[in-house]
């Protein structure tokens, strides 16, 4: 184990002077290359921030404003005749937004039911098999600049339902 440690500690100092080492034999202008991207990476940047703000602010006033919580006791019954807690409602609606919101809210349902409960194994599973979806198709279709989705949407609403359900599945045969 103490191996795999040390070597750890070497990868990515070995990766850069591998990559600067073949540009070099390459004869490609290393230092000017990585100027280059740097600055495109600058310009891909400065095109996300405002989508990321927005996204962040939206999910900051989801779960600030009560509604989260609002919406998951009118879903409680419907959530209970599917054996999904309503407590992981707003946990499931803010995971499709923003990531660490999702993270700060899945501590708290940690704090109040326990990281070995039921509750627990599913928001943990879910966090696992889920994607933020609307933060991922913004920035990613944004940046390649594509104005139409097509089913991209329902595939990953699809695909974070079927997650979900995985995750109820799992922890009920775990725990």
């Amino acid at each position: 184990m103490n191996f795999i440690l040390y070597l750890s500690q070497f990868i990515i100092p070995f990766l850069v002077l591998y990559i600067v080492g073949y540009g070099l034999l390459a004869k490609v202008p290393v230092y000017d290359s990585f100027i280059r991207g740097a600055r495109e990476g600058l310009k891909t940047v400065l095109r996300l921030v405002p989508t990321m703000i927005g996204l962040m602010v939206a999910a900051g006033v989801l779960r600030a404003s009560g509604f989260l919580d609002f919406f998951a006791a009118h879903l409680e019954g419907l959530a209970s005749r599917l054996s999904f807690p309503a407590a992981l409602v707003p946990l499931t609606v803010l995971r499709m937004f923003s990531s660490s919101a999702a993270t700060g809210l899945l501590l708290d349902l940690y704090k109040q039911y326990g990281t070995d409960s039921r509750v627990g194994l599913i928001a943990s599973l879910m966090m696992c098999c889920t994607e933020t979806i609307f933060y991922t198709m913004s920035v990613y279709f944004m940046t390649a600049g594509i104005k139409k989705t097509r089913h991209t949407l329902c595939g990953a609403l699809l695909a974070t339902f079927a997650g979900i359900a995985a995750s109820v599945m799992l922890a009920g045969r775990m725990g």
